[in-house]
């Protein structure tokens, strides 16, 4: 009888998960680009201090992309040869084309081995909502669960999967880009900071009159749903505000014992929400609405 097919997990570079993990977990991260006038490099290759000082004050940004179809490809067809089955969770499509970049490249994959397994879930999320799903399948994986166990672990991580962030200002906003129902404010917030959330496109979760306002609410809400439902993961991101982030993770020490992830937010999606942005990414134990 034949043994049971082992499952690698792949991921894009919007999930911000920390290098020791990826390579303890072997999770494959792709990743998305970051385009100048004249070159183009991929986000992993760029250091937050020097990308947002070097585009610091620039009236026109980087844009960004997403991977090529060769380049998940190449991802895809390096496990499959190896014998896996590959699990594929990306970033939103309503802010990228990586998951149909991906499933391009899995098209390829499949011209050459039709009986490869690779499936592809669009996460409807990103940054550490993305990350913290992907660490825990991936422990689910490396522990021998199977192709279709792991795509069912998906889906119920990702309904119970949470995320909120505070931009400093609206400038990256308005020069971004990409921030689906969330342009609404832009032109009539003169005076309000938004807390943010996404499930799908950025959406606009509640208008508050003041940064430190935003984050109260924000650990207001954790508090909430840790209460009622309980936290088994939870991380903080920030761009280029590690004190804050820092602040922020005393503060929610305060009501668990779990170890809180502090990462920082690369190029790509820090391009669309800019420098000073702080967010709080968690997955619940029960069911979230």
């Amino acid at each position: 009888m034949k043994g049971k097919v082992l499952v690698k997990v792949v991921t894009d570079s919007t999930a911000y998960i920390d290098r020791r993990l990826l390579k303890e977990l072997d999770i494959t991260e792709v990743s998305m680009n970051v385009n100048y006038a004249d070159s183009s490099l991929p986000e992993i290759e760029l250091t937050n201090e020097e990308f947002y000082q070097q585009i610091d004050g620039l009236e026109k940004l980087p844009t960004t992309s997403q991977p090529s179809p060769l380049t998940f490809y190449y991802a895809f067809l390096e496990k499959i040869e190896q014998g896996y089955d590959v699990l594929t969770i990306l970033l939103s499509s309503n802010l990228s084309g990586s998951y149909f970049s991906a499933v391009q490249g899995k098209e390829l994959v499949l011209s050459k081995y039709p009986e490869a397994k690779i499936e592809i879930i669009d996460s409807r999320t990103t940054v550490m909502a993305l990350g913290l799903v992907v660490e825990a399948v991936a422990r689910l994986a490396s522990e021998g669960s199977t192709l279709a166990e792991l795509i069912a672990q998906t889906e119920e991580l990702l309904v119970k999967s949470k995320i909120f962030f505070i931009p400093r200002s609206l400038e990256y906003l308005k020069k971004g880009g990409r921030i689906g129902e969330a342009s609404a404010l832009l032109g009539s917030l003169l005076q309000i900071t938004p807390l943010l959330t996404v499930k799908g496109p950025v959406t606009v979760h509640e208008k508050v009159r003041t940064f430190e306002k935003a984050v109260k609410k924000m650990l207001d809400i954790y508090i909430e749903a840790n209460k009622t439902e309980g936290i088994e993961a939870l991380a903080v991101h920030h761009i280029n505000c590690l004190d804050e982030g820092k602040k922020l993770v005393r503060e929610l020490q305060k009501t668990t014992d779990l170890e809180i992830q502090l990462r920082p937010i690369g190029p790509v999606i820090g391009l669309h929400v800019g420098p000073g942005t702080l967010g709080l990414a968690y997955i619940t134990k029960g069911e979230s609405a």
